[in-house]
Order: C-alpha cells, then structure tokens, then sequence
C-alpha cells in the first residue's frame, strides 16, 4: 500500500516537473519573464485554465480507482479496510498543521464576520428551495420526499439511514446516491466555483461535509482564511441534517 502511494507521488511529481519545464523553457527562448511576455496575456491564460487542470487531475484519479477496483489491479478488497478513513486523517492532520502554524487563521477565527453565520443559513434554504422545485419535473415524487434527499446536504450515510426507516429503501437509495454526488461535485468543481461564484461557492455547495471531507480542497482553492467559515458551516449543516431529514420525511 506505501508502495503504491510513493509510486503516485512520484509520478504527480514528474508530470508537474514537466509542466513547469515546458512552460520555464518557452518563456526562457522568447527571453522574457512570464508575466512579462505581452504583458502578461499568455500568462493569464495558463492561470485561468489551472483551475480545469486541477480537477481534470481529480477525475483522472477517479478514473484510475474505478479500473484498478473493476480488474482487480490491487491486491486486497480496498472496500473493506478503513485506507478512505485513514487518508481523510491525514488530509485533516495537514489542515490542522497548516491552521496552527498560521497566526492569521487563529486571529480570523476570534474575528469572524458575523454574517458569514448565515451561509449555512442561504445553503438550507436554498437547498431545500431547490428540491422543491425538482419535485415539479418529477411527477411520481412529492415534494416532502424531494425535500428529505435535499436535506442531506452531502451527510450520504446518516441522511440515507433516516430516509430508508421512513420512506423505504428505494428512497434512501435515491438519496445516498444525491448526496455522494454533491460531495463529487464539490470535490472536482471546486475551483471552477471558486473562479465563477466566489470564494463562498465551494462551502455552500459542499453543504455539512465542509468540515471534514471537502475541507481540504476549499482550503486549497478558496484560502486558509475560509478555514474557520467552512468548519462552521459544515457544523451547522450537519447539526441539522437529522432534525430536517425527519421533518420532511414525516409530512
């Protein structure tokens, strides 16, 4: 297993070395500095198009997991150790390290803006709002049921449980389903979310795994500074996953 991890470093390794190569060696023989060259144009555009190259990355290495688990290229059933719990450890371990040796963060923490405390406020009703709205283009589910998926908020093992004991397995399929795929989509999207919507986008779309799972790549793609903002949102988000679940499921 340390094998195959060291082996994934190394090749993220040389493709990046490559890229900063290539890129060194063509501003190097046009003699000028990157942001230099035409004033900055050509430069802009590799920035802009970084954002797509980090989740292209993503969705390469999703791809690799699924045919590696499809011709059962590794050697044990991955699906049954705890390696997913013992990365998401040392994803939050590098957080954590990053958070305290950052005065700033800690002093961010004490000044936090207090309408940054209605952002899990807008994720809850938007969300909820949202599938409300999808409940009209799907005749054969109301718009409770519709609700009670959407109440998830990313929260796919605790909001799937709730919903199978109320509403029966196909429903709390359904909803485990929805919930993993909004935390994929924060996983891969964002940085594009980031560059389009903001710096709040990510937190908001990753609902109540803010604080745990999707933490690492907003940290990375929105500042150390939204460290403190996505821990309270996903708290709250996840403190009312299983208060709104029932609710909805018992309309």
């Amino acid at each position: 297993m340390f094998n195959l991890g060291e082996a994934i470093l190394a090749l993220l390794e040389i493709v990046f070395g490559f890229w900063n190569n290539q890129v060194s060696l063509v501003f190097e023989l046009l003699g000028q500095s990157p942001t230099g060259f035409k004033g900055g144009g050509p430069w802009g555009i590799i920035e802009g198009i970084e954002p797509l190259f980090v989740s292209l990355i993503i969705i390469g290495f999703f791809i690799l997991g699924t045919l590696c688990g499809f011709f059962h290229l590794i050697p044990f059933d991955i699906s049954k150790s705890n390696i997913s719990f013992y990365a998401l450890c040392a994803l939050m371990f590098s957080v954590g390290l990053s958070v305290g040796h950052d005065p700033q963060t800690l002093k961010n923490f004490r000044s936090l803006n207090p309408r940054l405390i209605f952002l899990p406020v807008a994720t809850i009703l938007g969300t909820v709002s949202a599938a409300a709205l999808v409940s009209l283009i799907l005749p054969h589910r109301s718009a409770p049921d519709c609700m009670a998926v959407g109440a998830g908020f990313g929260y796919y093992s605790l909001s799937s449980i709730f919903i199978t004991q109320y509403k029966g397995p196909e429903l709390g399929t359904i909803a485990l389903l929805s919930n993993i795929m909004r935390e994929i989509i924060t996983l891969l999207c964002a940085p594009l979310l980031v560059r389009w919507f903001g710096n709040l986008a990510p937190i908001s779309a990753g609902g109540a795994t803010t604080m745990d799972t999707t933490l690492p790549i907003i940290t990375r793609c929105s500042g150390q500074q939204f460290v403190v903002v996505s821990i309270f949102h996903g708290f709250v988000t996840d403190f009312s996953v299983p208060f709104l679940v029932t609710f909805f499921c018992s309309i």
